[in-house]
């Protein structure tokens, strides 16, 4: 029986949403030699990626959509692909990969050849095989024709019969999900009625596994863009039969996107909190290795008051950032957050009003605030706000003017 089980297994790697050369928006504020490490941190992060797959020799990989950051498909991240694709042919490793809405067919883009191992779906729902060990492989997928494909697409996926093994890859979203724009719109549902046995999803770029019977799995993006994709970043090691399945996560992150959360209670000097911080930045640098960090204090009831009247807040960063200079691993931090305390004196009083006129705001007030910027030539480029996005405005938009009132006394 286990020889029976070892013979039907196959391994695949399921990786999506590369967004090679990402440009890393709102990192306006770091230098030259910071922009220029994270603009090569996708390379980074796919470069592990491809030297694990030459390593471990899976079976074939995937990789569903988004492998651009843009339908443009800037000429140094095709042939960084290209060449990595390369390296796949020679290790006899096949590829199947679909494009997405950053990456679309309707792009305009300069051309360069992919080698013969690498199928790219069509713009229509198709189906690809192969043979692994005596067992044969159906693989399901299409790419987007153009950047907006709202209608649900899984119709087109064809029911699985009792062939061998089918996997589904489909770069989209679960429908009604605000959270995201919605693309390719599908249900848990309706991939459980196609009868496969493993579905290869994109598109959001959170790590998460909708389902186990069959596995229906996001790998998230293996490298974090900006602070809202957080924590470490990889892709799926997958062995699969038709009776089972076990999935692996892989990380690659070559910079992890993170918050961190420092108390300041009983802290009374400046350089003491400088210290604080220093040392709690360096326990996360130690477990995750080069970050992005976001600082958060907490009981501030003695301290936020001086902090922030004598500097401003680009100071006091200044002041951390120049404890990592030529840092090695990597290390930039962003933001500062002083939370005030209930206890303590605050603007809650004055910044009622502001506040309640931002959280009345219904999505066409979003929308109206939004129009020209969505009007301007550039504004195609850009996704509509989603609730996430809109609820994060409004906590940052409360923030800084609560800490303007407070360094205005």
């Amino acid at each position: 029986m286990g020889k029976g089980v070892f013979m039907e297994t196959i391994r695949f790697l399921h990786t999506a949403d590369l967004h090679l050369d990402s440009p890393f928006k709102g990192m306006a504020a770091a230098g030259p030699d910071e922009l220029a490490r994270l603009q090569q941190s996708t390379f980074a992060a796919f470069d592990r990626f491809i030297a694990y797959a030459v390593e471990q020799r899976p079976d074939f990989i995937v990789i569903v959509g988004d492998i651009y950051d843009g339908e443009d498909r800037s000429l140094r991240a095709q042939i960084r692909f290209q060449q990595a694709m390369q390296r796949l042919e020679e290790a006899h490793i096949p590829v199947f990969l679909s494009y997405g809405n950053h990456d679309h067919l309707a792009g305009n883009w300069t051309r360069v050849s992919l080698p013969k191992n690498v199928h790219v779906f069509s713009d229509s729902v198709e189906q690809q095989q192969l043979t692994v060990r005596g067992e044969t492989i159906t693989i399901h997928g299409f790419s987007y024709p153009q950047r907006h494909v709202k209608e649900p697409m899984i119709a087109d996926y064809k029911i699985a019969g009792d062939d061998g093994i089918h996997i589904g890859l489909l770069h989209g979203s679960v429908a009604g999900d605000s959270a995201h724009a919605v693309y390719a719109p599908f249900t848990v549902s309706e991939l459980r009625q196609k009868n496969y046995h493993y579905w290869a999803l994109g598109h959001i770029h959170k790590r998460q596994v909708l389902a186990q019977q069959p596995p229906i799995v996001y790998p998230g993006n293996i490298q974090g863009r900006h602070r809202n994709e957080q924590g470490v970043k990889g892709f799926y090691d997958v062995t699969l039969s038709r009776e089972q399945a076990n999935t692996t996560f892989v990380p690659t992150s070559a910079i992890v996107f993170t918050a961190l959360t420092i108390s300041c209670q009983g802290i009374e000097y400046a350089d003491d909190w400088v210290a604080a911080c220093q040392e709690a930045i360096d326990g996360v640098v130690a477990e995750l290795g080069s970050i992005i960090i976001e600082l958060v204090m907490t009981d501030t009831e003695d301290l936020a008051d001086n902090l922030q009247r004598a500097a401003s807040e680009s100071e006091w960063l200044d002041i951390l950032r120049e404890q990592y200079v030529m840092n090695e691993p990597f290390v930039w931090i962003t933001t500062i957050d002083w939370q005030f305390s209930s206890t303590s004196e605050s603007p809650n009083t004055l910044l009622e009003p502001v506040v309640d006129t931002i959280v009345s705001w219904q999505l066409e007030d979003w929308d109206e605030l939004m129009s020209e910027l969505y009007s301007h030539r550039a504004g195609r480029y850009l996704e509509r706000l989603t609730l996430n996005d809109r609820e994060q405005l409004k906590q940052q938009a409360t923030a800084l003017l609560a800490a303007e009132w407070l360094k205005e006394g």
